[in-house]
């Protein structure tokens, strides 16, 4: 069994950062696609970036773009997730997941892994 761990939510004023991180004991992001999803209250848990096995391929919602960034580091077996400018809308429950396949995803059912999900509150 995979595990995922998150760690680097927390609560921000809007137009400020935060670094997200998602880090495995196996070596399972090596080969595997990546990405965050995000789920608030009372809505279904959305994509928000992937990135394929490599890094090199990433997609972003529309939402996030321009503000948010992917990567990972294979050598450490972890992801991350840069985000700036935040907003109050970027409130949520932040889920990483990790696929077996070497591309990436936009959803949710297509991710064999899943961390238990990190708060991120942004303040007006």
């Amino acid at each position: 069994q995979v595990q995922l761990v998150e760690s680097g939510g927390g609560l921000v004023q809007a137009g400020g950062s935060l670094s997200l991180s998602c880090g495995s004991s196996r070596r399972t992001f090596g080969i595997g696609g990546g990405g965050w999803f995000r789920q608030a209250p009372g809505k279904e848990r959305e994509f928000v970036a992937g990135s394929d096995w490599s890094g090199h391929v990433t997609r972003y919602a529309d939402s996030v773009k321009g503000r948010f960034t992917i990567s990972r580091d294979n050598t450490k077996n972890t992801v991350y997730l840069q985000m700036n400018n935040l907003e109050p809308e970027d409130t949520a429950v932040y889920y990483c997941a990790v696929r077996r396949a070497t591309t990436m995803s936009t959803m949710t059912s297509q991710y064999d892994y899943w961390g238990q999900g990190t708060q991120v509150t942004v303040s007006s």
